[in-house]
């Protein structure tokens, strides 16, 4: 029984914090329309209105999670609007919920916060009739305009008062509150959709940071091999080659002396390609723009390379457009049989667009190679896209966008 009232106490102190809530929001109605209307003012408004919905978003959050304690469930919290452009906050589903949600918590508050108001009140106030004694004659205490003059009737409406609030709160109270709560946790709880697509971008979120994280990662192996493993094996080569030249007079230790020289220049070309493969050091040294032109001298075909101004490039971003680049241009001259190749490469706004062009022959066929499947992979890992136009007889047009905001 205890339990029972109990419960029948949180809901009229939830009906009753409701009440004041309601009161407050048919205030905050009018001041929404009106800061509304400030953006037919231009700049004010422009500036004004995503932060007044911002604020209304945390006053509809905070009543979402006392609806969410009172029930005793898990609810998504609302996602604030933040201080987007007007288009944009208009667009968000929060937005939308948090002003249709303002309209109908107001009044329901309103009238159910009276019924925790009175299941509050009708007790504390029964007591008054054992004093109606202390009223004078003239004007005697009044019950529901009944003049209480003597003790019966002050009995009686003692028990009328207390056996009201006990209806109240047992019976009315708190099924009164339940209903309010759920209505707005209905109205403000995200859909499964859009609990989806959060769920998405914080995946996306999530994955953006663990590739950055996992370039920078291989920028630092690929310096530690660099500077300390390649050096060090250098060293041991170059000793290995003088004692080579002190003891040729013993055939068999020059000849031991000659296998683990081979064997540690092989090792050396084969590090080389290692770290070539974590993260080239010509990123390192010369940049995205630097490398691919670089990489453009080196090349047996005529290439043109045309960069626009990319900024600063995350990592792992700019190590994918390196190899991509890399890989097209080595399938259009080993298999292409181009005659040139152009390379353009652009950034607009957080993306990295990025095309390589050549004359070949064309006719890619991603079934039976695996240069463009390469490309695709690393492109997806980063969550780019890739588009192949090969028609027989060429040419060929690779194009992919890369993410590269922070």
């Amino acid at each position: 029984m205890g339990e029972v009232w109990a419960r029948a106490l949180r809901a009229a102190t939830y009906l009753v914090v409701a009440l004041g809530s309601g009161l407050v929001t048919l205030v905050l109605l009018p001041l929404t329309l009106v800061v509304a209307l400030t953006v037919l003012f231009g700049g004010v408004g422009l500036v004004l209105l995503p932060r007044w919905v911002e604020l209304m978003g945390r006053w509809a959050a905070w009543h979402q999670d006392r609806a969410s304690r009172l029930l005793g469930v898990p609810v998504p919290r609302v996602p604030a609007p933040g201080t987007h452009g007007f288009r944009e906050l208009w667009g968000q589903p929060s937005t939308r919920k948090v002003l249709r949600w303002m309209p109908l918590f107001a009044p329901t508050s309103v009238v159910l916060g009276l019924a925790g108001v009175c299941a509050f009140g009708l007790p504390l106030t029964a007591p008054q009739f054992l004093f109606w004694w202390a009223f004078p004659g003239s004007e005697p205490l009044l019950v529901l305009w009944v003049p209480v003059r003597d003790w019966g009737t002050a009995l009686v409406s003692l028990v009328v008062y207390l056996t009201a609030g006990a209806v109240l709160g047992l019976w009315v109270v708190a099924p009164a509150a339940r209903a309010h709560a759920r209505m707005s946790i209905r109205l403000l709880a995200p859909t499964e959709a859009e609990t989806l697509s959060a769920r998405v971008d914080e995946l996306r979120r999530t994955r953006a940071d663990v590739v950055d994280a996992h370039g920078a990662e291989l920028r630092r192996i690929e310096r530690d091999l660099h500077d300390g493993t390649q050096a060090r094996l250098v060293a041991i080569a170059m000793q290995l080659g003088v004692a080579r030249e002190a003891v040729e007079e013993d055939p068999t230790v020059a000849a031991l002396l000659r296998q683990a020289h081979e064997g540690t220049e092989e090792a050396m070309a084969e590090l080389r390609d290692v770290i070539r493969g974590l993260y080239p050091p010509i990123l390192a040294d010369r940049g995205l723009s630097g490398a691919l032109s670089a990489l453009a001298a080196r090349t047996t075909v005529p290439t043109r390379v045309d960069v626009g101004e990319l900024g600063g490039l995350p990592v792992a971003t700019e190590t994918a457009a390196y190899f991509v680049v890399t890989e097209a241009v080595t399938n259009a001259v080993r298999h292409g049989g181009a005659d040139e190749i152009t390379v353009r490469m652009d950034r607009v706004g957080d993306v990295l667009s990025l095309t390589v062009r050549d004359d070949g022959s064309g006719g890619v066929d991603e079934e039976h190679g695996s240069g463009v499947r390469g490309i695709r992979h690393r492109v997806a890992a980063l969550d780019g896209t890739v588009r192949v136009d090969s028609p027989a007889g060429g040419p060929t047009v690779i194009d992919v966008e890369l993410p590269c905001g922070s």
